[in-house]
């Protein structure tokens, strides 16, 4: 039987955001598999850059809406180390607290959305009704349900109320009951095992050579979690541990995620229970040192490394982002291989993937003037026909975009 070449996105059904898949199939199954990143470059490096550094903890919040908390305080936690701040101790358990709620809200947001790409509407009902809970918790705390506000340059900018802190215990009672049943079912339920099981397999070697990382990698049972391995915020005083599994494949992916929620209760319970007392910011200056870091944080998808340079004024010289997504997109291009079609959508959701947090711009060559020129927009849609072209689709009867046309 001949190949097929078809692309999936960059505007598909199965993709929440705009992301491109080329995919070559003999019969059903996939023989060959590129991921193709882009489409959903938003400048926000380059735009740090332009602003002061308290101005970029609300851009950087914006990577991701389901993991702001992870970006903003990486990013603080970089300013911070260059401008030799010490954080109050309240304020670090604080971002712990904030951090797991997140990390809470972002895996039952995953479990719903991967139930739905296989037709389990109902656990998908099941477990965005309990993420609401959480995301009234987030709410009560910060004033946001989605971007928080909670970081600020020194600390935090709201404290945890004896009242808050009473009704978040309550709150996670109710959801660790409920998880349980989550985990019996992802782990008993005979539809939802055959249908994850032996999909997306990614070996432990493979998770190694590719630089997977989260859940992808603790699912191909890679113990890895910066929370452990370079504790931040207040994570070097909670015990808790790391949820790892042997399956490497869909089903792994699920029991890591749905156990490390009973994880996520514990560490919340324990910040509570000892929290501190004290201030929860420290002044930090308007003018940042000369200076550069790296800063590492275990977001919900895994591993995010913020990079921030300053040269002595109140804007930083260089940021830059790298997303756990990014890390995981190399795996995705491997797992699809050797699967059938009707597998690309929940392979691709058993990464997690934000492509908003991942797209960046390339400078590509100008083959008309021989150099590296910004090529202007008659070029670039000459070049992106071309390319698609050689890829088996044909997009020169699109019709252009001017503004005459408006």
């Amino acid at each position: 039987m001949a190949k097929v070449v078809i692309p999936i996105g960059p505007q598909h059904p199965a993709l929440k955001e705009p992301e491109n898949f080329i995919l070559s199939l003999d019969g059903e199954r996939v023989v060959g598999a590129t991921v193709n990143l882009g489409y959903n470059h938003r400048g926000i490096e380059k735009a740090c850059e332009q602003r002061t550094f308290l101005q970029d903890i609300y851009i950087i919040e914006r990577i991701c809406g389901i993991c702001s908390h992870s970006h903003s305080t990486a990013f603080t936690q970089a300013v911070e180390e260059i401008a030799g701040t010490q954080v109050p101790k309240r304020a670090l358990y604080i971002r712990a607290i904030v951090g797991e709620l997140e990390r809470i809200h972002s895996h039952l947001l995953w479990l719903g959305v991967a139930g739905h790409e296989v037709g389990f509407d109902t656990l998908f009902m099941y477990s965005w009704r309990d993420r609401e809970l959480v995301l009234e918790l987030l709410q009560d705390i910060t004033g946001n349900r989605v971007n928080y506000g909670i970081n600020t340059l020194g600390g935090v900018r709201r404290d945890i109320s004896p009242e808050d802190a009473e009704r978040i215990k309550k709150t996670m009672d109710v959801l660790e009951e409920r998880t349980k049943y989550y985990i019996k079912l992802a782990t008993e339920e005979t539809t939802l095992i055959e249908r994850f099981s032996g999909v997306g397999r990614l070996s432990k070697e493979d998770a190694f050579k590719y630089g997977a990382t989260g859940p992808v990698a603790r699912a191909a049972g890679i113990s890895k979690d910066v929370r452990r391995d370079d504790p931040y915020a207040a994570y070097g005083e909670i015990p808790f541990d790391v949820i790892t599994d042997e399956h490497a494949d869909v089903f792994g992916r699920t029991v890591v995620r749905v156990k490390e929620l009973l994880e996520s209760y514990k560490i919340i319970r324990f910040a509570l229970d000892n929290m501190p007392d004290g201030p929860i910011s420290a002044r930090v200056p308007r003018k940042i040192p000369t200076g550069e870091a790296v800063s590492r944080y275990e977001a919900p998808r895994g591993e995010d490394i913020h990079y921030v340079k300053a040269n002595g004024t109140d804007m930083p010289e260089r940021v830059k982002v790298r997303a756990p997504t990014m890390a995981n997109a190399a795996s995705v291009a491997h797992m699809l291989q050797g699967g059938y079609l009707a597998d690309v959508p929940i392979v691709i959701a058993a990464i997690d993937p934000c492509f908003s947090c991942t797209d960046r711009t390339i400078r590509v060559k100008d083959l008309r003037r021989g150099d590296e020129s910004v090529m202007d927009w008659n070029g670039l849609r000459e070049y992106s026909i071309g390319w698609y072209r050689q890829r088996g689709v044909d997009c020169s009867a699109i019709k252009d975009f001017r503004k005459e046309d408006i």
